[in-house]
Formats: structure tokens, sequence, C-alpha cells
């Protein structure tokens, strides 16, 4: 099957997907505004704290800015992108996953892309405004600054994929899907801020073990043209390698996975 028709899989499933979160119009803007809050408390957290010390961790205050502003955008893609994985527990306990892998698509494609969230695109339509903003009050951006803000991003998107695969595949294995994709979403939420915050050994395991480092500082670092070429290489050896186990950990669940007609 080929790529047009898998965007037109994801287009449908993400239509279905859309209607059933738009059947209470009231929960759908108590959601929306619930996250809108959650944004701006955080960034107002941000500025007065910034106002105050006048730096963190020898960042300015539109360097810390811009930190948040990535951190938001590498959250907000993963949620609308891979939606699906918060479900997927659900398949696994009623058995529907016994009727995924029966169909001729890729049982990966539909438990990633089984359904976009529509609500979170409102919440990624305002981190990539603020994360352009913000950029554009930092002192030294370059065009080679941009490009590899932006390879970078892609390369965390990378990371983040591959966590959302395992949490499958631990799913397959063992059913547990919700603690681990609260785990991920825990462990990120340290990225709001610029990682030189915590001090060593925390800051190096956030950085080249647990890479939340890797995902939400380096790209913003990259633009502000403070991140050794060392560490870009690392930040993609680490996701191609943690990508590739991902899909070999993937495939080994699949071969494990015992039905629940069995």
């Amino acid at each position: 099957m080929g790529i047009k028709k898998y965007f037109m899989l994801w287009w449908l499933f993400t239509r279905i997907t859309t209607q059933v979160a738009l059947q209470s119009r009231f929960g759908t803007v108590i959601f929306l505004v619930g996250k809108l809050l959650r944004f701006t408390f955080f960034l107002l957290f941000l500025v007065l704290l910034v106002s105050k010390t006048k730096s963190i961790a020898s960042y300015s205050f539109w360097q810390v800015i811009f930190f948040f502003a990535t951190f938001n955008l590498l959250d907000s893609i993963p949620q609308f992108l891979w939606r699906e994985v918060y479900r997927f527990r659900n398949y696994i306990m009623r058995g529907f996953f016994d009727y995924i892998i029966t169909k001729p698509i890729s049982p990966l494609f539909r438990c990633l892309f089984g359904g976009s969230d529509i609500l979170d695109l409102f919440i990624l339509l305002i981190s990539v405004v603020f994360a352009i903003y913000s950029a554009g009050q930092l002192s030294v951006v370059t065009f080679t600054g941009v490009i590899v803000y932006m390879l970078l991003i892609i390369n965390a998107l990378l990371i983040s994929l591959a966590f959302h695969i395992f949490v499958l595949s631990v799913g397959v294995v063992t059913t547990e899907v919700d603690n681990s994709i609260m785990l991920y979403r825990d462990l990120t939420q340290m990225g709001r801020v610029p990682i030189d915050v915590y001090q060593e050994p925390l800051r190096g395991l956030l950085t080249f073990v647990i890479p939340v480092g890797m995902m939400m500082t380096f790209p913003a670092k990259a633009l502000m043209g403070i991140l050794s070429l060392e560490n870009m290489l690392y930040a993609v050896l680490f996701s191609i390698t943690l990508l590739f186990l991902s899909l070999y950990f993937w495939q080994f669940s699949l071969k494990k996975y015992a039905s629940v007609s069995s």
C-alpha cells in the first residue's frame, strides 16, 4: 500500500475521531480552555521568575521563553499525531487488536495514526506561532541555525516516535499502556526549562540517557548557535538507534502476542 493510500486512511480515521470528539461541544470547550490555561499559567510563571532573577542558568528572558516555546511545539506535535496510542490499551483489553492485525494495513500504522486529535491542533497552532515569535526576539538567528533547528526538531520527533512505539510494544506484551505513556509525559515535562538548570548528574542523565534535553533543549540551543557539533551528531545517532530498537521490539511483541480468544 502506497503513501497516498496511508495518508487517505489517516485522514479517514481523523475525520471519525473528530466527529466523536465534537459530539459534546461543552466538553470540547472545557478541554480547550484547560489546555490554554495550562499553557498560559506556566508562561506567566516563567515571566515572573525571569523578571525577578534576570536570567535562568545564564539564559536571558527571551532565550528561556524560546526554550519553553520549543518544548510546547515538541509536546503538541506527538499528541496530535499519535493520540491513538492513548486509546491502545482499550483495544488490547476488548480484543479489537485481533481485528487490527487481520487487516491488510500495517498494524503499527493503525495503532499510531488511527485518528489524530483535532482538539490538539488548536494548541499546536499556538505553539508554532509562539515559537516563531519568540525566535524573532533572539539577537542572533542565522539561516544555518534555523535549518539545524528544524532538523533537530525532526530528530526529536523521531525519538518521540520511538518512545511511542515502545509503549505500544509494552502494551502488546503486558496490556500496560497508560502508566508507560504517562511516564513519558512526566519525563518530557522536565524539558519545559533549559536542561542546564538541573545539577549533575541529573543533567547528564536527562541529556544523554533519558533524552529529554536532546529532544527539548538541543533544537533551541542549535538556533542560538551554542550547541556543539558533537552533540548534534550524538543526537542523530541516538534517535536512529532508538528508532531501530523500538521497531525491533515491536516485531518481537507481535510474536509474543496472545489474542483474547487464545
